[in-house]
């Protein structure tokens, strides 16, 4: 089932045609904390070499930190391999999008949490149309 995970899926991985392309065209240019593989063509033809990236598993693109990010889409000319980015202290790090996972943020009450909801304090007053008088 691998050779056919390889030849169908783009979600996985790179299929065997960007491994093609890849061997081909494209000259390795480093490698994020999470495993992502970073490419850029080695003979760009106008003058600007494209720039990709295989995941590393789910090709999810909240997964790229923004050193990478910024560096695929021409913002920073230099990798962050040779050029690192600077952080200042007040930054957190770098974290993707957990949305859907297990470790998705829910509120207290909400259905997919475990908590209890917390019980009405009778500040509430319902809405109630005035009688039929026009406003």
């Amino acid at each position: 089932m691998g050779v056919l995970t390889k030849i169908f899926t783009w979600w996985n991985g790179a299929t065997i045609g960007t491994l093609l392309y890849i061997m081909r065209k494209g000259a390795f240019v480093g490698e994020d904390k999470q495993g992502n593989k970073f490419y850029q063509e080695k003979s760009p033809k106008n003058g600007q070499a494209r720039r990709w990236v295989v995941y590393n598993g789910t090709a999810e693109a909240s997964r790229i930190s923004p050193d990478w990010h910024g560096w695929l889409h021409y913002t920073f000319d230099a990798p962050p391999t040779t050029a690192p980015f600077s952080s200042h202290t007040w930054e957190k790090p770098h974290i993707p999008n957990v949305t859907g996972t297990p470790y998705a943020y829910h509120p207290q009450g909400s259905l997919a949490g475990e908590e209890e909801r917390p019980h009405a304090t009778g500040d509430y007053e319902a809405w109630k149309p005035n009688d039929g008088a026009a406003v």
